[in-house]
């Protein structure tokens, strides 16, 4: 069973929208290597897990992970959508219904055609996408789930080296501080999950670091990133679980496998995080929300039920 939070597992830094790099973001949501894959690959492995009970402090990290890469997607696909909120080229007015295109020689989503991609805005109303940065769907056909505990570490290793690399690109490709400040820290939390799955093949006598080494991407030299890892969070792994029953702390100790001279270490919880906030409402996009009429509508049906309940609680006494 999970719970939720109601906030975002990280700040996300505020900038102007930039809807191309709000597309180059969506491989690191809806592509082969990113947050979407990670977390439904992670939670169909812990579902399907099978052994003794010796066995549970692996199914136990391989939940833990699972369970923090749900917080990944929704940060990654929040970030998106602020990316894309209120993109450059339209400045409409509040106190319209929707702006009239090509009034005054605007165009409300003249935007759309020719940066990023069109279906953020045709599609998804200004928001993320479950697909890559090319407009692929993603699908369910990327998960591994060989049944073989070592065969699936050794491929959860190699998915968060991948992951972890394409994001450097990411990072590379735009200066918004928006999309910076939530590739940063996917950055260093695929470091601590490649610790992760390292130091658990090293538990089961597997010497990877000379089959399959951590890529040495040198990423503190992002600025953004060097401030998380200098906090040690490329160290600690999260178990977000309440009844203190999660075993992953067996295997998530000691010296850290990225030979950075930190130790590992579990906690429940992340510290910090953002309130989650709704989003304003998108005219142009006869994206609305509620209008008078339908709060109405709402608060109408709420009295007529209360309504019901305390008649029916006066019959029953």
């Amino acid at each position: 069973m999970y719970l939720h939070r109601q906030q975002l597992i990280n700040e996300i830094a505020v900038d102007e929208p930039d809807p191309a790099a709000a597309n180059a973001l969506q491989e690191g949501l809806g592509g082969q290597f990113g947050e979407m894959r990670t977390m439904m690959q992670y939670l169909f492995q812990s579902m399907n897990f099978r052994g003794d009970p010796a066995s549970k402090p692996y199914k136990d990290l391989i939940q833990a992970v699972g369970t923090e890469e749900i917080s990944h997607v929704e940060l990654i696909g929040t970030t998106i959508a602020r990316l894309l909120d209120g993109a450059p080229g339209y400045h409409g007015k509040p106190t319209d219904p929707v702006d009239e295109p090509g009034k005054k020689g605007a165009t409300p989503l003249s935007i759309a055609k020719d940066t990023g991609n069109i279906h953020h805005f045709l599609v998804g109303a200004q928001g993320a996408l479950p697909k890559d940065s090319a407009g692929n769907p993603w699908s369910g056909s990327y998960v591994y789930n060989s049944g073989n505990l070592i065969l699936d570490l050794l491929y959860n290793l190699m998915l968060e080296s991948t992951g972890r690399l394409q994001k450097c690109r990411i990072y590379q490709m735009t200066d918004n501080k928006t999309a910076r400040s939530t590739i940063a820290y996917l950055i260093v939390r695929d470091q601590a999950h490649e610790n992760a799955y390292a130091k658990a093949l090293e538990s089961l006598g597997v010497d990877w670091g000379k089959t399959l080494p951590i890529p040495k991407t040198n990423a503190e030299q992002f600025p953004e990133v060097k401030k998380l890892v200098d906090q040690g969070l490329q160290s600690v792994q999260y178990t977000f679980d309440i009844d203190d029953a999660n075993q992953a702390a067996k295997l998530y100790r000691g010296a850290s496998p990225s030979n950075d001279g930190t130790e590992l270490s579990t906690q429940t919880i992340p510290e910090g995080g953002m309130p989650i906030t709704i989003a304003p409402e998108r005219r142009e996009e006869f994206s609305p929300g509620l209008d008078p009429e339908l709060l109405a509508l709402i608060q109408a049906t709420a009295e007529v039920e209360i309504q019901s309940i305390e008649k029916t609680d006066t019959t029953t006494a």
